[in-house]
């Protein structure tokens, strides 16, 4: 049975969130969930849920991060914090995976530190998936891991990228992509043009450069770019999202003849708020670290959380990790540094 960490009081909705999320996880996906945080709030919540049967369980931790916390400051303070207590559980063979939606930066340096990195690594990744035009997902990173990425780190987030993709949606060969200004191979700056010279020399189902404006139209599957532009296109995803979701829903209401269509489409605008929501994503994996870390929004709902323990539980079960160091040495992608 595969065992997941779950920090319980990362999220801005903890523990009840992370608590619920873990429930309907360890019903409906099998998984051993263990909850790490102030035992006392996590069980006082865990009692509101029927959960006899399912394998849950709670490890006491005393020290809480706060999105206020550095990640240097987590690091080194808070050395009982429950992202700690749950990658050092990763580390030490008493659990498969850690989920946190709690400070991004604090557990992705907790789990730098704590974990390690895998040995062809140079740099973790964050890869983020986003819904498309087509249906089909395409996964972006890095989305904030690194803000001055080499060509040949570009070049590992690539086969950690299309690893990750063909492990979570099944696509045998998933098209890859560099994020630039141009679809012409000219286009873009030395970064995107040595990147893109060394992925030709992959096994790669390279395609070449996809522009901003066709981001979301599903031609391509993997998208590549260094972690300072990926972060940036992440936060305006997400910003639109809510905009655009909001301006449809008032204008739907904005009339009489608006609102009998309004319920009359409801089914429809539920099913494309469905499609559009992060929580069906569950999280982002952190590419390329020893132990399955996978991160989730701060937001994140039960809904949230539990198919954030669904992606590591399948990250798990394909031995990604395995993959990456197989594919990243067959290659020798990447110069250490």
């Amino acid at each position: 049975m595969i065992t997941i960490a779950l920090d319980a009081m990362g999220g801005d909705h903890a523990p009840r969130a992370e608590v619920e999320g873990a429930v309907l996880a360890a019903r409906q996906y099998g998984v051993r969930v263990v909850l790490v945080g102030i035992e006392s709030k996590i069980r006082a919540e865990l009692n509101r849920h029927s959960h006899r049967g399912l394998s849950i369980e709670v490890v006491n931790a005393t020290e809480v991060i706060t999105m206020e916390d550095s990640p240097s400051h987590a690091f080194r303070k808070k050395r009982d914090s429950s992202v700690h207590v749950g990658a050092k559980m990763v580390r030490d063979g008493k659990a498969d995976a850690l989920v946190s939606a709690g400070n991004t930066g604090a557990v992705m340096a907790i789990a730098r530190f704590v974990l390690g990195q895998l040995p062809s690594v140079d740099r973790p990744a964050l890869a983020a998936a986003f819904p498309t035009a087509k249906g089909n997902p395409a996964v972006l990173l890095d989305v904030g891991a690194n803000v001055d990425s080499k060509p040949e780190q570009l070049e590992q987030f690539a086969i950690m990228g299309e690893i990750y993709y063909r492990t979570i949606f099944g696509t045998r060969r998933p098209r890859v992509a560099i994020l630039s200004i141009g679809e012409e191979e000219m286009k873009g700056n030395e970064l995107t043009r040595e990147a893109s010279n060394r992925l030709k020399q992959t096994g790669l189902n390279f395609t070449g450069n996809v522009e901003g404006k066709d981001f979301f139209k599903g031609n391509v599957d993997v998208i590549v770019c260094d972690g300072f532009i990926g972060n940036i296109v992440l936060k305006i995803s997400e910003g639109l999202v809510e905009h655009v979701g909001g301006m449809l829903k008032k204008a739907l209401k904005s009339s009489v003849s608006a609102k009998v269509g309004y319920v009359l489409s409801r089914h429809a605008f539920d099913e494309f708020r469905k499609k559009i929501d992060y929580s069906e994503y569950g999280g982002v994996p952190l590419l390329g670290v020893r132990g399955i870390t996978v991160i989730g929004h701060g937001r994140s709902n039960s809904n949230a959380i539990k198919n954030a323990i669904r992606v590591a539980g399948e990250l798990c079960r394909a031995k990604v990790n395995e993959k990456i160091e197989q594919e990243l040495s067959a290659v020798g992608a990447g110069v250490r540094v």
